[in-house]
């Protein structure tokens, strides 16, 4: 009843040798005393590593099975660059080159950003222009878009302003201005800051 074999299942991001140096199963060790829930409590702490299912299949091999984390965006803080799962949590600051197509978050914890990005799915104009999110203070979010034109959103009602700058692009062909700032902060105005002016004076536009 010495462990011969090993069976690997879920695992996709996880390199399987990590797997294997994490379970820590000697060969030719008995199945009886091999401690499946030691083996799966250092499983876990692998970073793609979401949950572990650890079995004995007699007479000597052992299943392992692992469900992975899902990589929902990037986030730049302070210590770098990091794949982060929709919660918000860090997954890992390695491999980040491998998913340039996630959403990139900047600054604060971006807390409620999966609500965000779904938020702007919806408005192509908005989505195809984004570059970047950034959480501010913890409680407002500011949209980065092409040539670093920063759009403020406001705390609350952030969706229906959501609405207004896809009308102010799509209609009004906002970003075809010499702009570098859109407040839409207010819930009937919005502003514009225009760039290069030497004391910035927003102009003042109806929403509607």
């Amino acid at each position: 009843f010495g462990i011969s074999s090993l069976h690997l299942s879920g695992e996709s991001r996880t390199p399987p040798q990590s797997i294997l140096a994490a379970a820590d199963f000697k060969p030719g060790r008995s199945i009886f005393f091999a401690d499946l829930q030691m083996a799966r409590a250092r499983l876990l702490r692998l970073p793609w590593v979401r949950e572990a299912k650890v079995t004995r299949r007699y007479p000597d091999s052992i299943s392992i099975h692992i469900v992975e984390k899902q990589p929902f965006a990037l986030w730049q803080s302070k210590n770098g660059l990091s794949v982060i799962e929709r919660s918000g949590a860090v997954i890992t600051k390695a491999t980040v080159t491998e998913f340039p197509h996630l959403p990139v978050f900047i600054g604060g914890v971006p807390k409620g950003g999966a609500a965000l990005v779904e938020a702007i799915a919806v408005h192509r104009a908005v989505a195809a222009r984004l570059q970047a999110m950034e959480r501010i203070s913890q409680r407002r979010w500011n949209l980065i878009l092409d040539d670093g034109v920063v759009v403020k959103l406001p705390e609350t009602g952030w969706r229906k302003q959501l609405g207004v700058l896809e009308h102010l692009i799509v209609d009004k062909g906002v970003l075809e201005r010499d702009i570098s700032e859109i407040d839409l902060r207010s819930p009937d105005n919005f502003f514009f800051t225009v760039k290069g002016a030497a004391t910035p004076k927003p102009s003042k536009g109806s929403a509607a």
